[in-house]
């Protein structure tokens, strides 16, 4: 398993925090647990992980719920807001402390507010995991993207990949648009102007020397891909409901919109998908949409057991 040095007691705020190497021994050790997949059970027996949700979700919630179960695990919380107190006006740093005095060992926490799990991370001395927060960062799904990428091609450096939808609202393109710039690797970002990736996330691709261009048309650059990464139109992010109603079903990625892909294109998407993906690609080879949501559960079961510590077997 990877060094406990790099992981132990850190929170896991953005995917900015972490290295290549970090992220290189986060994987192997992800290898490790797939060789193994009983290596990990109750190694963390007797510690309680308070999952707290403000938003909805399946995939992150399940995932983290079975990944902290598995670990043998108490696992407290709330899935919704609606569940909770928080329906009732109580603020993430009361709702923080509460768990914390019911003897929290770590948070994964999601919210719709950017630097939410920042701000939760000064609240505690506990680790605190970001399950997503705002249109900004979702860590743990990029860890996720890379993984899988890397599993399809055995490698990261020298990929060409292509990032769709909405880039400007989506915090899974621009933490995966993060996460890439640790490696050798182009990027080109497809959108309309309005929902093209945001000028800080370029800066920072710029002065990490990642290669990045902008595209409207995948047609035009179908051709060049390894990877397409789809997400949807980020409905309940944009503010205002004139400016979704010009983008929603702007692009749909079928078969007639990848003939001119190279066999070996991987499509992801971090789901859930509505129109933008169509399901008769379900069947083919291009499909590893899939393949990453199943990625989740060892990815996040090693993630939490190197942050409190349980090291290796």
């Amino acid at each position: 398993m990877a060094k406990e040095g790099n992981f132990f007691g850190r929170d896991i705020i953005s995917i900015r925090d972490f290295t290549r190497d970090q992220l290189e021994r986060l994987f192997q050790s992800v290898e490790d647990l797939e060789k193994s997949p009983n290596s990990l059970d109750d190694l963390l027996r007797g510690k309680l992980a308070a999952l707290l949700f403000f938003e909805p979700s399946t995939r992150t919630y399940s995932s983290f719920q079975i990944a902290a179960a598995t670990l043998g695990m108490q696992i407290t919380g709330f899935a919704s807001p609606a569940t909770s107190s928080v329906s009732k006006g109580e603020t993430l740093h009361d709702t923080t402390r509460m768990f914390e005095g019911y003897g929290a060992d770590c948070f994964v926490i999601r919210h719709p507010m950017p630097g939410a799990a920042r701000f939760a991370a000064e609240t505690t001395d506990k680790p605190v995991i970001n399950a997503g927060d705002g249109s900004r960062e979702h860590p743990t799904q990029a860890m996720m993207d890379l993984f899988t990428i890397r599993k399809a091609f055995g490698k990261l450096d020298g990929l060409k990949v292509g990032i769709l939808g909405d880039l400007k609202y989506g915090r899974t393109a621009s933490s995966l648009a993060y996460a890439l710039s640790n490696y050798d690797v182009e990027l080109t970002f497809i959108a309309p102007e309005a929902l093209q990736m945001r000028p800080e996330v370029r800066h920072f691709l710029q002065q990490r020397g990642t290669t990045s261009k902008v595209e409207r048309d995948l047609r035009n650059v179908v051709g060049g891909l390894d990877v397409l990464y789809v997400t949807r139109i980020q409905k309940e992010r944009i503010p205002d409901p004139t400016e979704f109603e010009k983008v929603k079903g702007l692009y749909q990625v079928n078969l007639a919109a990848l003939k001119e892909a190279k066999p070996s294109l991987k499509v992801l998407h971090p789901l859930p998908r509505v129109d933008e993906l169509a399901a008769e690609l379900d069947a083919t080879t291009y499909a590893n949409y899939f393949v990453q949501a199943a990625a989740g559960l060892p990815l996040r079961t090693v993630l939490m057991s190197l942050v409190l510590g349980g090291g290796a077997r």
